[in-house]
């Protein structure tokens, strides 16, 4: 009885076979792998079909060579013409029925273009945003530098995850991600590592999506009810160009703290102050706004599915166009103000070389992160020959991307009167309430992020209680604990430390060190070694990227 209870098919020998002999099948191995029952009915147009005497006894064939497969001789897989055709592959299940395997990833497939924008699409997030602050941290010629250096380095990284199933001999691996070779290698350490690290990356740009939105939603109250109120804003702090005007909301003080901007508000009646007073203190940034966020959130949170949500991820692609768009034209109407000091700190502008570069670095590792899903998303392209060239495209658009948004924004800076040291971690609080063009912007992020939040966090509840109960819905409990402990970690985030620039970097180094540094560089030497092929010069360079994510880490701490 046990024996008629195992796959019929042995998944390693099998697979090998599937692989060695060019199999054009366009269906999953574990898909084709039948189960041994009596046949009773096929579940399709009519439910009382019968299984076909020839399905039958080529059910039989498959058994009788699964029995084969226990052996050490690789000749005795079974043959090409007893696999069958997409068209006839079955799931058989224990319930007696059988549910035929339909269609193809041949449609599915997407061409070049599309993967290439998919990738560009998936890796364009919050990070955009903190990109002039993360330049100015560095210096405007370092920043540039690092942001070439860091592009590339995260490019032959994510290139290194790309091939690191393909390394594995004699298993198939075609169904694998990142996290199932660091198992192969690493054993249970790596599988639960690489989940820890993926955890760190997802709920960190949770925690820096709740402080953006609490940061939009005010702005946009803020702008609505002035407007209704016909209220005017002027401060002194304002820096003007024309007729744009750019503001410096923290002079004075650290930009990561809670200081607001002395604000003068001008309107016609006398109780006016008292009006605005009583909406300041419900509509705060920090004190009520990420506590009003839990109302519309949580509840979606605990949805089984994201698949509603999953149809508005167009919106970031939306909004990032909208965000070039706004850029250039705020360039166009300030114009630059760049003056080029090397080391010293002059009054208004930033040296070329900072020493706070470190912070730069770890933005970066977040901006380019994409290395816990390449794979699944390189398995949708057409001319998998492509994979590398097409990677490359899509890491130099992003990159392109980053340094035309953060040069402009740093450039077209109005200095004097105001520093460059005023550029925010979120440049859009560079720009009052009052400017239209912002607020579009800000009410577009604020909709594309309540949408991709929850996806954001089915991911964590998919990893997380999948590797943990082995079910991705084990309770409404167990669900509802987890989104409250990390919508808890936005809320504390949005309301003492709304610093969306060092939250980025922490999340970005510490994720980047396993996923991006150390694991892929470790399995590319092992793999080398065990193929025999391993030289020094391979072996110092991947130890030296071990040794930069580390310092890239430590340097976040330190500076």
């Amino acid at each position: 009885m046990e024996e008629d209870c195992k796959p019929l098919l042995g998944s390693v020998r099998t697979g090998e076979s599937y692989s060695h002999r060019g199999s054009t099948d366009s269906l999953d191995f574990k898909a084709k792998r039948p189960f041994h029952v009596e046949p009773r009915n096929i579940v399709e147009d009519d439910p009382q079909e019968k299984v076909s005497a020839e399905a039958a006894i080529l059910n039989s064939r498959v058994h009788y060579y699964s029995r084969l497969t226990g052996s050490s001789d690789r000749l005795l897989s079974p043959p090409d013409h007893v696999i069958p055709r997409p068209e006839e592959i079955y799931i058989y299940s224990p319930l007696g029925t059988a549910f035929k395997v339909t269609g193809g990833d041949h449609s599915s497939k997407n061409p070049s273009i599309i993967t290439i924008f998919a990738i560009w699409n998936t890796m364009m997030g919050t990070s955009i945003l903190s990109i002039p602050w993360g330049i100015k941290q560095a210096g405007f010629t370092l920043g540039i530098l690092i942001l070439i250096f860091m592009g590339l380095l995260m490019l032959y990284c994510c290139y290194r995850v790309l091939k690191s199933p393909k390394s594995i001999p004699y298993v198939d691996t075609s169904d694998w991600e990142f996290p199932d070779v660091c198992r192969y290698y690493f054993g249970k350490f790596g599988q639960w590592s690489s989940l820890v690290f993926s955890m760190v990356s997802l709920i960190g740009a949770m925690v820096v999506y709740w402080v953006l939105m609490s940061n939009f939603l005010y702005n946009t109250g803020k702008f609505i009810y002035n407007y209704a109120h016909n209220i005017n804003v002027s401060d002194s702090e304002f820096g003007t160009n024309g007729s744009d005007k750019v503001i410096c909301p923290y002079p004075n003080t650290d930009p990561g703290g809670n200081n607001s901007i002395s604000v003068l508000y001008l309107g016609d009646s006398s109780n006016n102050t008292s009006d605005v007073a009583l909406f300041d203190h419900w509509w705060s940034k920090t004190n009520t706004i990420p506590f009003y966020l839990i109302i519309l959130l949580l509840p979606l949170l605990n949805f089984r599915s994201a698949s509603f949500f999953a149809r508005f991820t167009f919106l970031g692609t939306i909004s990032v166009v909208y965000l070039i768009i706004l850029v250039t034209y705020k360039a166009i109407r300030l114009g630059f103000h760049l003056e080029f000091h090397w080391f010293e700190s002059p009054q208004f502008y930033v040296p070329e070389f900072r020493l706070l570069f470190p912070q730069l670095t770890g933005v970066l590792t977040l901006a380019f992160f994409i290395h816990n899903c390449i794979i699944t998303l390189m398995k949708s392209n057409r001319h998998q020959e492509n994979n590398v060239r097409d990677l490359s495209v899509a890491y130099l658009l992003v990159g392109l991307t980053y340094l035309y948004v953060g040069v402009l924004i740093f450039a077209a800076f109005p200095t004097p009167p105001l520093s460059k040291d005023c550029i925010e971690p979120n440049f859009l609080d560079n720009f009052p309430s009052s400017d239209v063009m912002v607020f579009v912007a800000r009410t577009c992020l604020l909709f594309q992020m309540t949408t991709v939040y929850p996806l954001l966090g089915y991911l964590v509840r998919v990893q997380m209680m999948g590797q943990i109960f082995g079910n991705h819905y084990p309770s409404f409990f167990h669900v509802l604990t987890l989104n409250i402990l990390i919508v808890g970690a936005g809320v504390i985030m949005a309301k003492f430390y709304p610093n969306i620039g060092s939250i980025i970097r922490y999340s970005g180094a510490t994720c980047g060190l396993a996923l991006v540094f150390v694991f892929p560089s470790l399995v590319h030497m092992i793999s080398l070694k065990r193929q025999g092929v391993l030289r020094w010069p391979s072996a110092l360079f991947h130890s030296f990227l071990i040794l930069l994510g580390i310092a890239n880490l430590l340097g976040q701490f330190f500076m």
